[in-house]
C-alpha cells in the first residue's frame, strides 16, 4: 500500500471482528513505532501487549469504554520523561510528548497497512491502569490501543480543509502573499 493510500485509510474503530491478530504482526506495528523521530535519538517510550482477557475487561472498564474489551490484543504506549530531562531540561516533557505522538502514529499506520484497525485511546484513569499493569509512578501512559480487524467497514470521517489550517507568513493570514516566487518554478 502506498503512504497516501494508508493515511487515507486509516480509521478509528470502536468496534471488531472475532478474527484473531497475529502477535508477531502487533510486534511488527511496534517496530515501526520504534522508527519515530527521536530527540538525540533517545527512545523514551515502551508497549505492553494485552491478551488477557481479565485484563484487557479491566482496563475497558476502568476507562468507561467497554468496546476496548472486544478487541483481541490492546497496546498501550508509555513513557518515561527522565532521560530527555537529563539532557534537555524542562523541554525534555514536550520532546517526551512528542515522540509518543510519532510512535503512536506510526503504530497506527502500520496496523493500517497491515489490513487490521485501532483506535488511539486517551481518556483514562492513568493511576489506575497503571496499577492494573504495575506500570511504575514515574512512567506516563500515554495511549490505550485496541488492535483487531474491524467488524465494519467504515467512512471516512470529515476533516478540516486545508484552507481552515494553514496560515501563511503568520497567524491567521489566509492568503499567501503576493509577490514571493514559488521554488518550484525557480
Amino acid at each position: 500500500m502506498n503512504l497516501d493510500k494508508v493515511i487515507d485509510e486509516r480509521r478509528s474503530v470502536r468496534e471488531f471482528s472475532d478474527k484473531k491478530v497475529k502477535w508477531a504482526d502487533v510486534l511488527e506495528a511496534v517496530d515501526s513505532a520504534r522508527k519515530a523521530p527521536l530527540a538525540g535519538n533517545h527512545c523514551n517510550f515502551k508497549f505492553i501487549i494485552i491478551e488477557d482477557s481479565k485484563k484487557k475487561n479491566k482496563l475497558a472498564e476502568v476507562a468507561e469504554q467497554y468496546w476496548i474489551a472486544d478487541a483481541p490484543m490492546i497496546v498501550i504506549v508509555c513513557s518515561d520523561d527522565a532521560p530527555l530531562e537529563n539532557i534537555y531540561y524542562d523541554r525534555g516533557k514536550i520532546y517526551a510528548r512528542q515522540q509518543a505522538g510519532a510512535a503512536i502514529e506510526n503504530f497506527l499506520l502500520k496496523i493500517t497497512d497491515m489490513g487490521l484497525s485501532c483506535c488511539w485511546v486517551g481518556a483514562f484513569p492513568d493511576e489506575i491502569v497503571k496499577q492494573i499493569l504495575k506500570i511504575p509512578n514515574h512512567i506516563h501512559v500515554e495511549a490505550i490501543l485496541p488492535v483487531g480487524y474491524a467488524k465494519f467497514k467504515t467512512k471516512a470521517p470529515k476533516k478540516s480543509s486545508l484552507e481552515k489550517i494553514i496560515s501563511w507568513e503568520s497567524w491567521g493570514t489566509k492568503k499567501r502573499p503576493t509577490g514571493v516566487k514559488d521554488p518550484r518554478t525557480m
